[in-house]
């Protein structure tokens, strides 16, 4: 188990130091932006929507390790998905952080299983889940930004 927690370890400070799909998205459709007051993690979600899909994804922003890994692993879990599709990505993403009598499918959840041990430390779920927010801002449309202080988040 320590060799999985290790992998998992270096595919997140890879993510962290080699961020995908970091930039301005000039095309983007929609975008929302999200905050963790706490830490003082920021992102920045850029969105391109045709026929229910997302076409095209990236983010902006800076935070923790944990935060820009996770806004890097979501743009590639979602690239190209429809809208349907990253809505139940999002609630199995979420169930998996948040619900301790979850035993989520690793192998479902692909490169996301990294951040299957972040529900071991509360504090940190916020900063794994604060781009997954923003995305469902985004997607929404919402001209608010998302916090992590509201109760949903």
């Amino acid at each position: 188990m320590s060799d999985l927690r290790e992998l998992y370890q270096q595919l997140i400070l890879d993510h962290n130091k080699n961020p995908r799909n970091f930039q301005v998205l000039d095309s983007a459709t929609r975008s929302a932006q999200g905050h963790n007051p706490l830490c003082g993690d920021k992102v920045q979600i850029y969105l391109q929507i045709d026929n229910d899909r997302i076409t095209d994804i990236s983010f902006q922003g800076s935070g923790c390790a944990i935060s820009k890994a996770s806004a890097s692993l979501m743009t590639d879990a979602i690239k190209g998905k429809t809208l349907n599709e990253v809505e139940e990505q999002f609630r199995k993403f979420h169930t998996m952080l948040t619900d301790p009598t979850n035993t989520p499918d690793l192998d479902q959840m692909g490169k996301l299983a990294v951040f299957s041990g972040v529900r071991d430390y509360p504090a940190r779920v916020k900063c794994a889940t604060l781009s997954w927010h923003t995305l469902k801002a985004a997607i929404e449309n919402a001209q608010t930004p998302v916090t992590t202080e509201r109760d949903d988040a």
